[in-house]
């Protein structure tokens, strides 16, 4: 299986378990020239701009170390591309999910 097709399956079933916790999935892999996201979705009239980690174990550190100040700024960006796409002007907020597949375990990052 590729990476991307890992990548893609790890996003379904984040999707999964967040709307399990009252999550409402409005876009996934959403994709222009310039910036994508790999999840979009809604809580209590939040929407949150989800990006997903996997890791096949912990050998090459977890998921969270891989999100750089670079890839804040590209989410930031990329939230606010959405944004004005879809004429959203109410609250959202970055969040992190980075799945262990060794240990079967997803961390979630709130970012401000």
């Amino acid at each position: 299986m590729s990476t991307t097709a890992v990548g893609r399956a790890v996003e379904a079933v984040v999707a999964k378990n967040l709307s399990k916790k009252g999550y409402v999935l409005k876009d996934q892999n959403w994709r222009t020239r310039w910036c994508e996201i790999d999840l979009v979705m809604t809580k209590d009239n939040i929407t949150y701009f989800i990006e997903v980690k996997f890791r096949k174990n912990s050998l090459s550190g977890e998921g969270l170390d891989y999100v750089t100040p670079k890839k804040l700024s590209q989410m930031r960006y990329a939230s606010m591309f959405w944004c004005a796409k879809n004429r959203w002007d109410g609250d959202c907020r970055l969040l992190v999910v980075s799945v262990d597949g060794e240990k079967s375990t997803m961390n979630l990052l709130e970012i401000d």
